[in-house]
């Protein structure tokens, strides 16, 4: 079907989800859950296409296992539902009221966005993320993978809109594109006339190319090229058990570490550690001159490295001379999602959460827990990185605007 025909779809189921109660969108979550659990065989036949495919095509193992699904991770898709059930319903709550010396009441009142276009790469579990949190929150969802999902999101839709029928709610709430094309994106991201706001998740290029290339407004998540600074009073052994659960547990993600800055006094003493434990994990190590100093074994780090968010077993090291040249380094390459310090300074702790412009920064932690599941949103759609609308994991109630709603007694203005 082409894209604009979805696209009117979802625009003209918008008005009725907006309306649904409460206890109507959460009937519908729970018929989706179940549905999903009845056709887990149909999503992981999908699923085997689409990773057999990307095998033959070179795709990296940290992509892969993006892309990949098992009953664990259906599982978990299903819990994701069923916590998304559970938290209040944003739309229609008062988030301040107050009466003007006119007599005039007014009311500050959460309302769903509209249509939502979802554009991701690889993983299928933001096809179920997006459409649950877009239904809870009064929304429609127009949604656009990648080809090498294509299988495993096709199934999920037909799971999901299986649920719907089964509770008589509007099943053009939620469709996907089925064109792979670039063109198909191209023509998503102008579809002004239909779509009220426009999310692109994936990989710098894609994200790059829909926000200076949409006429939909646009909410920018993404890249995380995250950082971890081990300060010269850190704590060895906990800064050795953040690095490698932040770059290891699955570097496939944009909350995965990919650069560590080590504090000059301690990196003697540090770096030879940190490497001995990361090469037996097989992570690949990419230093500058004075970390090669420490470690020459090290693969040289070139200018292209600090900037680069490598979604893969590799790690980029630099040596700074204070939580000053710190801060520096990650203003300059950065990508304003999460970022750590490993210390025990307080001051120090303080200057870095205070002077550093990230969606999430952590003290004495992973940059893994940046997700909205982990944050206790139930779930999330993306993790943005912008400051308007929205900011870090973008959950319920950040898939909501609000309007004015004002009482009168027939006040008019002089």
């Amino acid at each position: 079907m082409k894209v604009e025909e979805l696209a009117k779809r979802v625009a003209r189921a918008k008005k009725s989800i907006s309306l649904m109660s409460s206890q109507r969108k959460n009937e519908a979550l729970r018929s989706i859950a179940d549905s999903i659990d009845q056709n887990r065989k149909h999503i992981l036949e999908g699923n085997i296409i689409d990773v057999d495919l990307s095998r033959k095509n070179g795709m990296p193992e940290s992509i892969i296992d993006r892309l990949l699904l098992d009953n664990k991770r259906i599982d978990s898709m299903i819990d994701s539902i069923n916590k998304i059930i559970e938290l209040d319903d944003p739309i229609g709550k008062i988030d301040n009221g107050w009466t003007l010396p006119n007599g005039l009441r007014i009311m500050k009142v959460r309302v769903p966005i509209g249509a939502i276009g979802m554009i991701y790469e690889g993983r299928p579990n933001v096809t179920v993320d997006s459409a649950i949190l877009c239904l809870k929150s009064g929304n429609t969802v127009l949604l656009k993978g990648s080809a090498s999902a294509q299988n495993s999101n096709a199934n999920l839709v037909d799971a999901i809109k299986s649920g719907l029928k089964k509770v008589k709610f509007d099943q053009n709430a939620v469709e996907l594109i089925d064109d792979t094309s670039h063109k198909a994106v191209e023509e998503m991201i102008k579809m002004r006339e239909y779509l009220d706001l426009v999310i692109p998740r994936g990989g710098k290029s894609l994200i790059d190319f829909v926000v200076q290339n949409a006429t939909v407004p646009t909410l920018e998540t993404g890249a995380g090229n995250c950082h971890i600074f081990v300060d010269e009073s850190a704590d060895f052994d906990m800064a050795l058990k953040i690095i490698e659960n932040a770059k290891v547990q699955r570097p496939g993600t944009c909350n995965a570490a990919e650069k560590v800055l080590i504090h000059q006094r301690i990196a003697g003493a540090f770096l030879p550690m940190l490497y001995n434990r990361l090469k037996a994990l097989n992570v690949e190590m990419r230093g500058c001159e004075e970390s090669l100093k420490i470690v020459p074994s090290m693969k040289k780090a070139t200018d292209e490295d600090w900037s680069t968010e490598y979604l893969d077993l590799i790690l980029g090291i630099k040596i700074v001379k204070d939580v000053d040249e710190a801060i520096d380094h990650i203003a300059k390459y950065g990508t304003k999602h999460s970022e750590s310090i490993i210390t025990n300074d307080y001051k120090n702790a303080l200057k870095f959460t205070s002077e550093i412009d990230a969606a999430a920064l952590y003290v004495n932690a992973s940059t893994r827990f940046t997700d909205g599941g982990e944050f206790g949103f139930g779930s999330e759609i993306g993790i943005s990185t912008q400051k308007f609308h929205a900011r870090g994991p973008v959950g319920l109630n950040e898939l909501t605007s609000y309007k004015y709603v004002i009482h009168g007694e027939g006040q008019i203005r002089s």
